[in-house]
Order: C-alpha cells, then structure tokens, then sequence
C-alpha cells in the first residue's frame, strides 16, 4: 500500500509539478542530434552526430554528469569521417521567469570537457586530444519531464595528430527527459499527506 501511494504521489508530482524538473536531487537524460544531411545537396552523402548525454542535478538549475558524441559523415567515393568524444557535461538553467520566454519553457547554458577527437576521411587534418564545447540552449517542456530542445554550440579540440586544432559551431536538436529524484518523491509524499 506504502509503495501504492509513493507512486501515485511520484506520478501526481510529476503531472502538477511544472517548476520541479530542474529541482536539486533530479536526474536528466537524453540526447541531441546535430549536423543532419542525407544528401539533398550532394548525391550519395549522409551525415549526422548523435550525443547522448546524462546529468544530476547537484542544486536548483545546475547539474553535472557526462556526454557521449559520436558523428559519422560518408560520401560516395571519398570515405568516411568520424567524430567521437566523452567527457563532464554542466549545464545551468536561468532564474525561474526572468528567462522563461514562452510559458514552460526555460533557457539554459551547456559546457563540456573531455576527450575528443575528429578524423575526415578528405583534406584536412585528423586531431585527437582535450576537447571542449560550450553555448546557449532553449528547452520547452512538452510534459513537466518532457523537453524539447534547441542547441547552439561551439566545439574545439586541441591536441595531436596531424592538425593541432580542429572547431566548428553546431546547431542541434533533442530531447531530454527529467526524472524525480528521492528529495523530490519525499516532497510530494509530504505535500500529499
């Protein structure tokens, strides 16, 4: 019955609590995708970056966790580039209202750190080493754990290989989904009672 009513309190909160997704305690997971093609302005290539990534939320609008990247781009006759990475990811989301554009949505900034590295299969230079990334996102809240998202980001490496620096800036797309932590089931079992 304890058990019953901790998840009937779990779901009532995460329906009627539009403000918690971002609270201290919570978790966030999901992914981005960045740098689509699939060939409509050149025959026969494919391109697209996928970065998955999870966080907890160490206070109110800041979490710490990791990323994963992975990016693939191919075309007929000149091989296959890829990207890769894993590093710490930050993430921090303004004041409540004083960035809130749209009713349930929320402006955030994004960081990363970690080891990266970019091999174009063409001209240029293949560079692995310490990579870094960093810019403005906007997230609207589908559901009260449910984000959609937009991603402006500019991406370095620096290191070795036979470029010392490679960068670019991207603009993804994604999703996130933001799960109650304990803190947060204790609330609304609190508030409920």
């Amino acid at each position: 019955m304890k058990k019953l009513f901790l998840t009937a309190s779990l779901c009532a909160g995460l329906l009627f609590g539009a403000k918690a997704q971002i609270q201290k305690g919570n978790v966030m997971m999901g992914a981005n995708i960045s740098d689509i093609s699939f060939g409509l302005d050149k025959p026969n290539t494919f391109s697209l970056k996928i970065n998955p990534k999870a966080a907890w939320f160490v206070q109110d609008g800041l979490a710490l966790g990791g990323n994963l990247e992975f990016g693939l781009s191919t075309a007929k006759n000149q091989g296959t580039s890829i990207e890769y990475g894993i590093g710490a990811l930050g993430r921090y989301y303004g004041a409540t209202g004083a960035n809130e554009v749209v009713k349930n949505s929320r402006f955030f900034g994004e960081a990363t750190l970690g080891v990266n590295g970019v091999n174009p299969s063409g001209p240029g230079g293949s560079t692995n080493g310490l990579g870094f990334s960093f810019g403005p996102g906007f997230t609207y809240f589908v559901t009260p754990s449910i984000g959609l998202e937009g991603l402006l980001k500019y991406n370095g490496v620096v290191g070795f290989g036979s470029s010392a620096y490679a960068h670019k800036l991207t603009l993804g797309v994604g999703f996130q989904i933001y799960l109650p932590g304990k803190s947060t089931a204790r609330k609304v079992e609190r508030d409920m009672n």
